[in-house]
């Protein structure tokens, strides 16, 4: 029997144990190497640390074991924040880190989903992990599902997800968003010509995915 609720402050640190374990298969995160199974990656977690202290991720709980079978981590952007990332990213001296979140904040820059639907915040799908001993039962839907009651309980008009394996792509179609913006990440090499984004098939493309409520 899962139990599904809002992430509490006194489970943060069960939520990380759970990403460490669980969020390393991320294709984009394969693809650069940030972070390995089982272990602390510090810059990752500050971010969902941070995500978390919003007060918007929600988890699925296995009432009878009491473990974390998945989280969608759930965070607030607002108007500017993301010229303010572009920024910050170049002082962080990780290059995986910068590889990845560059690659994010530069695309969702240029989309600038602010001006295009005239809004001050949005609300954010940034993470979305689900045990291995729990996948095929629905989870990622559900915790879509409850990602947008939490969504409309405070407000928002928009959500968007930045949708980095096609696992949440299709989890995010089925759930009515659409794709704002489809990028190859093949197409991106380094000076000597080979890829940056080394993702393996089926994970071709990162989709900023969308939806108004």
């Amino acid at each position: 029997m899962l139990e599904y609720g809002i992430v509490p402050e006194s489970l943060y640190e069960s939520v990380i144990d759970h990403l460490r374990v669980n969020f390393p298969d991320e294709p984009l995160n394969a693809s650069v190497g940030l972070c390995v199974h089982g272990k602390p990656c510090p810059l990752l977690e500050a971010h969902d640390l941070k995500t978390m202290q919003d007060g918007m991720s929600v988890m699925a709980m296995d009432k009878k074991s009491g473990k974390i079978a998945g989280v969608a981590l759930n965070g607030i952007s607002k108007r500017g924040e993301c010229e303010k990332a572009v920024e910050e990213i170049r002082s962080v001296d990780n290059v995986q880190y910068r590889r990845i979140f560059g690659l994010l904040n530069d695309v969702n820059l240029e989309l600038d989903l602010f001006s295009k639907y005239d809004v001050d915040r949005i609300f954010e799908i940034r993470i979305l992990s689900v045990d291995a001993g729990f996948r095929g039962k629905g989870i990622a839907k559900e915790l879509f599902a409850q990602s947008e009651t939490v969504a409309k309980q405070n407000g928002f008009k928009i959500m968007k997800t930045d949708a980095t394996s096609l696992f949440t792509q299709k989890v995010a179609e089925s759930q009515g968003f659409h794709v704002e913006k489809s990028i190859n990440y093949h197409d991106y090499k380094d000076e000597n010509g080979r890829r940056i984004y080394d993702t393996q098939p089926p994970h071709l493309h990162y989709k900023v995915m969308a939806k108004l409520i």
